[in-house]
């Protein structure tokens, strides 16, 4: 086994988007040591002015978004008609391909005016760039929770752990998505696939986030990995709850622009005269 190191550590930055949205972007560039993952956005607040303008009709082609939501609720719609909403402990697997227009605008729930969740942006191969759109809408009862050693509980989005799987198995880039809580002064010991890119993002608290245990590192922060087999994290006085993700690289040029995500400029262009011209849906959208 090979020890996964922390190769870079980055703090999550605050940006606007859509109307007006104020969020925590833990990472949204181009990154070889991220692919195929895009972009992170941690969009929870709880003030409602910071979330309430929310994410008005937009287009995606070419790519993934994962929404989950911890608190507060997510209500979407497309321009086909199709339309729902995800609450506390749901995710919304959206597969744009050919193209969607929908729009996303985050809600109070039960009246409790804060919002917790994540957005993350997976990258489609140009050999899939252009499959029909879907939406997988997985309810929190869907997702297993494993125990581990009495004080690990990790929520299983996407992956294997212990031989429970999660509900979203997707042969693309062999996705891991990994919601975990720890104790105080306990050790998660992971296998990642050495081929596979690996980030954690931290919710709340703090830990170790390699077998060297030589910097505490706090809520906010993106830990990016090196290359190898095993993560090991370790908590000291604090609990923590953190995101792992791993995924298969697809080594593919990306051409990028708002929410379009090809593989040349070419390709970007044509997608922004097939908006102007209302030509830009290409297939009905499965729902599942």
């Amino acid at each position: 086994m090979t020890i996964r190191k922390v190769k870079t550590l980055n703090k999550a930055k605050t940006t606007l988007e859509g109307a007006g949205v104020r969020l925590k972007r833990a990472f949204g560039t181009i990154n070889p040591d991220l692919d195929p993952f895009l972009l992170l956005d941690d969009f929870s607040s709880d003030n409602p002015n910071d979330y309430s303008s929310g994410f008005p009709f937009h287009p995606h082609r070419g790519f993934e978004t994962i929404t989950y939501v911890l608190q507060g609720k997510v209500e979407h719609k497309d321009n086909l008609g199709n339309g729902g909403v995800i609450g506390p402990g749901d995710v919304q697997w959206m597969t744009a391909g050919s193209g969607i227009i929908h729009q996303e605008m985050p809600k109070p729930f039960a009246g409790d005016p804060r919002l917790a969740g994540f957005q993350l942006w997976m990258n489609l191969p140009a050999s899939h760039k252009m499959m029909k759109p879907r939406y997988r809408e997985i309810t929190q009862e869907r997702i297993p929770e494993v125990t581990i050693n009495k004080g690990i509980k990790v929520k299983i989005i996407s992956g294997e752990v212990n031989g429970i799987k999660g509900p979203v198995q997707d042969i693309i880039s062999q996705p891991e998505y990994l919601d975990i809580t720890m104790n105080p002064h306990h050790k998660f010991e992971y296998f990642i696939k050495e081929e596979h890119n690996a980030f954690a993002y931290v919710i709340t608290g703090e830990a170790y986030f390699d077998d060297e245990y030589n910097q505490l590192i706090g809520e906010k922060n993106l830990v990016v990995y090196q290359t190898g087999d095993e993560v090991v994290i370790k908590t000291k006085d604090q609990p923590v709850r953190f995101l792992l993700v791993s995924g298969r690289p697809l080594n593919e040029p990306v051409a990028w622009r708002g929410s379009i995500v090809m593989n040349s400029e070419e390709e970007l262009q044509t997608a922004f005269r097939e908006v102007q011209k209302g030509t830009f849906i290409k297939h009905t959208i499965e729902k599942n």
